[in-house]
């Protein structure tokens, strides 16, 4: 069975959005509600000084989760790791409505574990 890996950015971000910690830990926590996942321990956040993004990770059973943001750019970066399939969150409309993103690319990657899956 092969694990799923999303690598997702947001452009077009609200600036505030991206330097609140609170909000990107509540994003966090909608992640793991919609996706049934299992947190192993806090998250974790750094907070980058001035007008610096924030860094977060999310260590998860599944794996991990984590976000760094631009706000001087308006952007955010997202990756979300299990070692096994599960059904993704709607990430476009999630992150439209969290941080105002204007736009979304999401990629799914099959992680496979051995050689016999590769081609």
């Amino acid at each position: 069975m092969p694990g799923m890996e999303w690598v997702i950015e947001a452009h077009g971000c609200q600036a505030e959005t991206l330097v609140n910690r609170d909000l990107l830990a509540e994003l966090f926590s909608v992640l793991i509600r919609e996706m049934s996942l299992h947190p192993v321990a806090p998250g974790r956040w750094h907070q980058f000084p001035g007008a610096g993004g924030i860094t977060g990770l999310q260590l998860l059973q599944e794996s991990h989760l984590a976000c760094h943001t631009f706000p001087e750019f308006g952007s955010l970066c997202l990756n979300i790791f299990c070692c096994r399939p599960r059904p993704p969150a709607d990430f476009e409309a999630l992150l439209a409505k969290t941080l105002g993103a204007r736009s979304v690319s999401v990629r799914c990657i099959e992680r496979l574990y051995d050689s016999k899956g590769a081609a």
